[in-house]
């Protein structure tokens, strides 16, 4: 047996169990102002989303995207992060949400607490981060300190990392990844900006992709297979 046939035999595929309606079901997790939920939700309207948004679940009772999910009528509820003393009884509680809502993917959109993800979820969570993956990741990297490090590093280029979530900070097999210019007069706000539109789009895309059963994963990597003719 050659290398490759040991990797085959190690690949593990997404589950893509789709709802009534024909589109994957997914749960969303947020902990702020819940724009790439928005994102997400009108992606899905204007049948650019292969996916229902089932559940919208923050880890703040103040968190915005709580709103933004009322308002557009999709379910949605807090699971504190202060209320459970540790990770695992907080984790608990959220695929225990997850679950009953019948999402097969779970989406993290601004979602700042780690998580430990159960084994019926392994490579069934996935989730965006402001910066091209491996670097500029890790515990404390998240928002503005992202962009601040790419600035202070003289990058000429920055983008967006959607990534399988494993049981630590930004970590975990990568999706897809979309890049973008770092100007020369940039401040963290503006390069932001820039970052989040190519966040809203990939998203989008790694989700397709998944909803479309065209990822494997396969000795630590996601592999995209190519598109039925």
């Amino acid at each position: 047996m050659n290398a490759r046939e040991a990797d085959a035999m190690d690949a593990t595929q997404p589950t893509t169990e789709t709802s009534s309606a024909g589109r994957l079901p997914i749960a969303v997790l947020v902990s702020g102002s819940g724009s790439t939920l928005g994102a997400l939700a009108d992606a899905a309207e204007r049948g650019e989303l292969d996916a229902s948004i089932e559940l919208v679940v923050a880890s703040r009772p103040d968190a915005y995207g709580l709103e933004r999910a009322r308002a557009r009528g999709i379910p949605h509820r807090t699971v504190s992060r202060k209320a459970h003393g540790d990770t695992e009884s907080f984790s608990e509680a959220i695929f225990g949400a997850v679950r009953a809502s019948g999402a097969r993917l779970v989406c993290m959109a601004g979602f700042l607490s780690l998580l430990a993800i159960p084994e019926d979820y392994e490579h069934r969570v996935i989730n965006v981060h402001p910066a091209l993956l491996p670097s500029f990741g890790g515990p404390g990297m998240y928002g503005r300190r992202v962009h601040e490090a790419v600035l202070e590093a003289g990058c000429k280029v920055s983008g967006c990392t959607i990534h399988f979530a494993d049981q630590s900070y930004d970590t975990g097999p990568i999706l897809v990844q979309r890049c973008c210019r770092v100007a020369e007069d940039d401040t963290p706000e503006t390069l932001a900006e820039r970052v989040r539109a190519e966040e809203r789009a990939g998203y989008v895309e790694a989700i397709n992709l998944v909803a479309a059963g065209r990822v494997r994963i396969e000795a630590g990597r996601a592999r995209i297979d190519p598109a039925e003719a």
